[in-house]
């Protein structure tokens, strides 16, 4: 049962998550209004309208992401919510089909970029439908944005890291895996075998609806993104009021003309994405990065570092990203790249070195809220699908 001293309106949950009081709040306005308004709008979409599968469990699993990204008040707050004890607790639940979707949890939260197209068809076989599936890469997706959000503002303020979680003590089913890059993609074409600025296709691992088969609202749900023609927005149409409010966060996060310039928004979404090793998505980002700010030699030094991973397919030294780039860059690089670590790891250190560049408050709330927002992007394409080069 839910705390009672908890808050329990969904749009109080950036303030609950932070700390108690007018510090909290101080914290909470340096994030422009209207990705506020559409964090919380994804929130409400994920967790207060009917979805296939019940609060209780959308939540355990929520509570479960939380704690292998260390957020022990993200954790808490989910379990005060209803979450079914059953299945956030360290034992494998006892029906199958939520093992199988815990399973999943522990992979994405912690690798995503090891989701090979065979869990996808373990989840199939274990009777999840295609929504079900875009449901939980969206929930872990949107988990793990929403806690860099959180991290990301307490560092920007100088409050004190928000209460850590232990990660579970199993193994995730990535133990052991390496990244596939290179070779064929599972329609035959040829899968990028490195980071590159050159344009990409992108394929699915699921079922997704044909442009006819469109209802009105899933259409509605990326209209200010993109057509119909899109492959992955009608993928994520499966999901229509999480992606509608993720559309608008989208727009807010990149599209505004005053903060920070947005070729260095761009950059942070790129370092994310080489951290997470998203191949599609920083092809898209470092490409606007370098055509924005001019700096082609600088955009593609990032993508070119070299980052050692380990039996997780985590990358511990980071350090490579910044190497070559510029100070204010390099500061702008290296605060990103620690918020998405899969435990952040951003500290004051970091929030000093960009404030040294000039970076006014509100610049670097725009910085931490493309790296957080990519959190959620990187997982997205890293879970349903791969890229490939164009064909002919």
């Amino acid at each position: 049962m839910a705390d009672p001293t908890t808050p329990r309106d969904a749009h109080e949950i950036l303030d609950a998550l932070l700390v108690p009081g007018e510090t909290g709040l101080a914290a909470l306005a340096m994030l422009r209004p209207a990705v506020r308004e559409h964090t919380r709008e994804a929130y409400d979409a994920l967790y207060r309208e009917p979805q296939v599968l019940p609060a209780p469990v959308l939540h355990a699993l929520a509570a479960v992401a939380a704690d292998w990204q260390g957020s022990g008040v993200l954790g808490d707050w989910h379990r005060a919510q209803g979450a079914d004890p059953a299945l956030a607790a360290a034992d494998a639940p006892e029906e199958p089909a939520l093992a199988v979707l815990r399973d999943h949890v522990d992979l994405l939260s912690v690798s995503p970029a090891l989701v090979r197209a065979e869990d996808q068809r373990r989840l199939a076989e274990a009777g999840h439908d295609a929504r079900t599936v875009v449901l939980i890469s969206q929930l872990v997706a949107f988990e793990s944005h929403l806690q860099r959000l959180v991290a990301g503002l307490a560092a920007l303020h100088g409050l004190d890291p928000v209460a850590g979680a232990e990660p579970p003590a199993r193994e995730p089913r990535t133990r052991g895996r390496r990244a596939e890059h290179g070779g064929r993609t599972g329609t035959g074409r040829t899968r990028p075998a490195a980071f590159t600025r050159e344009t990409l296709q992108w394929e699915p691992w699921i079922d997704v609806p044909a442009e006819h088969e469109l209802t009105e609202e899933q259409r509605d749900s990326f209209a200010s993104k993109a057509s119909t023609n899109s492959v992955y927005f009608r993928m994520l149409s499966l999901t229509p009021g999480i992606t509608r409010a993720r559309s608008a966060l989208d727009n807010a996060i990149f599209l505004p003309r005053d903060g920070l310039p947005k070729a260095e928004r761009e950059l942070a979404a790129a370092a994310t994405s080489k951290v997470n090793d998203c191949i599609y998505c920083a092809s898209v980002h470092a490409r606007k990065a370098a055509g924005l700010s001019k700096r082609e030699t600088e955009v593609d030094a990032l993508l070119s570092a070299e980052l050692g991973r380990d039996g997780d397919w985590t990358a511990a030294d980071l350090a490579p990203l910044a190497a070559t780039q510029d100070a204010r860059w390099a500061a702008l690089v290296t605060a990103a790249a620690e918020l998405s670590r899969p435990r952040p790891d951003l500290r004051g250190e970091h929030v000093t070195a960009l404030r040294a560049q000039g970076l006014e408050e509100a610049e670097i709330a725009d910085a931490l809220s493309a790296a957080a927002f990519f959190a959620w992007a990187n997982r997205l394409m890293l879970s349903l699908g791969e890229p490939s080069h164009p064909d002919a």
